[in-house]
């Protein structure tokens, strides 16, 4: 357990099983007495509702047979009977509280530190594991899984153990009335369990793949929330609710498999026991005319097998909900055997701050899903204060270059050295703190901008040095203009704020946390020229002291460069400053070309106006 790790931190990784039952039972750890005690008080729930039966078979012989069991007259032999059936009836439903109490409790404790070790699980996980995996199907297994598992040992396991101790409780009870009675009540009862198993293994292939259609449905309908935008302004919405509707009739069709399958269960199941019921109550009253038990031993009995049998025909149902429970036990500990990405190892010796002096040698990248190689043998040296820009068309390996410092992803080939050490050897959080990153698509959290722009550093900022960074930014006056100033809240993914502040906030948070290598990537895409040129004069001041990487796609974005990397399919095709790149023959020179002139058609068309 690390030091930011809460007291009642539980690694559910310990609870691995190949035995689902088993990992359940590990998941209990810390509340299996709280449990147990939980089963201990049923028994007692049950054995008292067992005594009233007793009791009244009592009753029932002192009244028609006119015979007093007990000391003293009829009168107080009837208000004992009387006493008798209160005092039990205290004692089953106050301790039937007490087992739902203590069920409750503990399974609201497992599944609240579930809930805890999940996102802390997935917050640890690698760029890799997040890249291919649904952010929906990941929502559907926190909420909707765990509620299962909760369902599990708050209803089902405590339901299993119900049925089992009025078996053996009411069996026993049955047994000394008679032992005929008690052969005669459990004739049906291997076929019920039979039956029931079945049935288990049957709903629980449907159950899963009726879980992976909701994780469908829950990530379409996840990410039409989330680009609602753009589906309003492509006009996209009945393609959106096609859609929808496609995935929902999927899961309408494994519901409905579901559905048959019960409806094809309880019938059996209450058909198997009405009958072994029926057959109970017909030999029990034969008995009873032959006079080989008594006339109270018949309605009592007649309580016992209802307590008996009936708890069976409930298996269906718990077998239903702890297959459920099973299925996303097993769906959760997909993510719970995900080996999480090691921030804190490495051999690198560390001495305060990087100097940010990055040699790349002959350095090549693949995905772990294979494919070609993303980037070849690329090969350059920056050193520390030094500007490197990175120019070329869309999926050239721009981003995933930069990715590669603060070890989002690993290099599969060549050497990446910092400061003289190789960058493998860093711990990836030491790195991540030594390197700041505006991103070409911001996000912020529904949150102040104040809380936005502090968000690196945590809370313990002075207002001067918020404002400092975001006049930096360039958003400073703006932010002045709103109404609550920096206490003005944004809207998810900061959707009241227009790109460009977006991107200045973005920036202004990156500045305040002061990295030693700063990443910008395409972080002026969304703001118009005049913006871009206050915040790359804001920028120019703060760069003197930081290794800074520009990816941009602009030519006056990265003109002032010390050293403009040209890719194309994953490979540097030029390099070099702005001023030999435009004598060369080549992409560099293309590009160029292109939006000087549509600088000057530009130019003339608001000239001409």
């Amino acid at each position: 357990m690390t030091n930011n790790e809460p007291a009642n931190y539980f690694d559910f990784r310990k609870t691995l099983s190949k035995n689902k039952l088993a990992g359940m039972l590990r998941m209990m750890t810390g509340y299996r007495m709280t449990y147990l005690a939980a089963n201990a008080t049923l028994a007692i729930s049950a054995t008292a509702k067992t005594l009233t039966y007793l009791l009244l078979r009592n009753f029932a012989d002192t009244v028609v047979g006119n015979t007093v069991p007990f000391a003293g007259s009829f009168s107080r032999t009837l208000i004992l009977i009387a006493l008798g059936f209160v005092g039990l009836a205290m004692v089953e439903g106050g301790f039937a509280y007490l087992s739902s109490r203590m069920a409750s409790y503990s399974a609201e404790n497992i599944t609240r530190r579930l809930r805890n070790f999940l996102f802390d699980q997935i917050q640890r996980l690698s760029f890799a594991y997040h890249s291919k995996t649904p952010t929906g199907d990941l929502i559907e297994r926190v909420t909707s899984d765990v509620d299962s598992v909760r369902a599990f040992f708050n209803d089902q396991a405590i339901g299993v153990g119900r049925i089992i101790l009025l078996f053996i409780i009411n069996f026993i009870a049955i047994w000394i009335l008679s032992w005929k009675l008690a052969l005669v009540s459990i004739v049906a009862v291997p076929v019920i369990v039979l039956v029931s198993m079945w049935f288990f293994k049957k709903v629980t292939k449907a159950y899963e793949a009726y879980q992976e259609q909701e994780a469908k449905l829950t990530t379409t309908l996840q990410e039409n929330l989330t680009g609602v935008r753009v589906v309003k302004a492509f006009a996209r919405q009945n393609y959106e609710i096609d859609k929808f509707e496609t995935d929902n009739w999927g899961k309408f069709l494994r519901g409905r498999t579901l559905v048959k399958m019960q409806s094809f269960f309880w019938p059996l199941s209450d058909l198997l026991c009405g009958f072994q019921m029926l057959a109970g109550f017909i030999y029990a009253g034969i008995l009873a005319v032959h006079g080989e038990i008594t006339i109270g031993t018949y309605p009592a009995y007649v309580g016992l097998v209802v307590w008996l049998i009936w708890p069976m025909r409930n298996l269906g149902r718990i077998i239903v909900n702890t297959s459920t429970g099973l299925v996303s036990y097993d769906r959760l500990m997909e993510i719970v055997k995900q080996e999480r990405e090691p921030l804190t190892t490495g051999t690198a010796k560390v001495n305060g701050p990087v100097r940010g002096d990055i040699i790349f040698e002959k350095v090549s990248f693949q995905y772990e899903d294979g494919g070609s190689e993303v980037l070849k043998e690329v090969s350059f040296h920056i050193h520390p204060g030094q500007v490197v820009a990175l120019l070329g068309s869309t999926g050239s390996g721009k981003t995933t270059l930069v990715n590669l410092l603060p070890r989002f992803h690993e290099y599969t080939d060549g050497h990446i050295l910092l400061d003289g050490q190789e960058l493998k050897e860093y711990p990836r959080e030491f790195l991540r703190k030594q390197i700041g990153i505006v991103e070409q698509e911001p996000f912020l959290f529904s949150r102040s901008i104040r809380e936005n722009i502090t968000y690196g550093v945590g809370h313990n900022v002075s207002q001067e040095e918020i404002e400092k960074a975001a006049r930096a930014a360039a958003i400073h006056e703006v932010i002045l203009s709103f109404p609550e100033g920096y206490n003005t809240l944004v809207g998810e993914k900061g959707v009241t704020l227009s790109g460009g502040q977006k991107q200045r906030v973005a920036v202004a948070r990156t500045l305040l946390k002061d990295p030693r290598i700063l990443i910008l990537d395409d972080s002026t895409s969304s703001v118009d020229t005049e913006t871009e040129s206050e915040i790359r004069n804001a920028l120019n001041g703060l760069m003197g002291n930081r290794t800074t990487f520009i990816i941009a796609h602009r030519i006056q974005s990265v003109m002032k460069a010390d050293l403009i990397l040209v890719m194309d399919k994953g490979c540097v095709i030029q390099m070099g400053r702005h001023e030999e790149l435009v004598e060369q023959e080549g992409m560099y020179r293309q590009i160029y070309d292109i939006q000087t002139r549509i600088d000057e058609e530009l130019e003339e068309e608001i000239a001409s106006a």
